[in-house]
């Protein structure tokens, strides 16, 4: 079954406080996103493998441990997702990146797939798959029934925000995949958005509606 992680850090706290407040211009916004990745980065990657090797120190030889850039993908959900990315790779720039372009359609709140380029193969790799809100948890299913189809079998979900009806869907359809979340939001709205939230993720990150 899969675990849910709910960070409970007061840097984190601070950060999620701030992007919250509607009048946080795009900049900083984006900046936000970033930081509050980068935090998130080393809990999310805890169970990433690693390789055994040895050192060379000014003293003496001694064993430890490396990663592979070909051991880890981090895959955004576009557009919202590439938000995410620099916070990410700050931390671990050896990764792969793929990308998967999702929409949601405003009638259906269903998602829709127009772009997929994945970096493989991908049963050898520990896939990050980043997008700020899970909400109703459909893009998210999407995104992991195409890593699934390519090939991933270890893949962990990385968010911002999210709905407990997120969760719960992810849950349902993907219960191999841990989430890993900055806030857990009350629920959703009528229209699919997460409240309180914090609006579009997209919308503020790129100062677009």
């Amino acid at each position: 079954m899969a675990k849910l992680v709910v960070f409970d850090h007061p840097l984190i706290k601070h950060k999620i406080t701030r992007l919250r407040d509607k009048n946080v211009d795009s900049k900083l916004f984006r900046e936000l996103v970033n930081e509050l990745a980068s935090l998130m980065v080393y809990e999310v990657t805890r169970e990433m493998p690693v390789l055994d090797v040895e050192v060379e120190t000014p003293l003496t030889r001694c064993k430890g441990h490396v990663i592979s850039g070909d051991s880890i993908a981090v895959v955004p959900v576009l557009r919202a997702g590439l938000g995410m990315m620099d916070g990410i790779m700050n931390v671990i720039p050896m990764a792969r990146v793929g990308h998967i372009g999702l929409y949601r359609c405003p009638e259906t709140l269903k998602p829709v797939e127009y772009y997929c380029k994945l970096p493989e193969p991908l049963d050898e790799k520990f896939v990050i798959l980043a997008d700020p809100m899970l909400a109703t948890g459909f893009s998210a299913a999407a995104a992991i029934d195409l890593l699934k189809a390519k090939g991933a079998k270890k893949i962990v979900f990385a968010c911002i925000l999210a709905a407990p009806e997120g969760v719960q869907a992810l849950t349902d359809l993907h219960p191999d995949v841990d989430i890993y979340t900055a806030a857990y939001d009350e629920k959703l709205n009528e229209h699919g958005y997460i409240i309180p939230g914090l609006g579009d993720a997209g919308d503020r990150i790129f100062g677009t509606k």
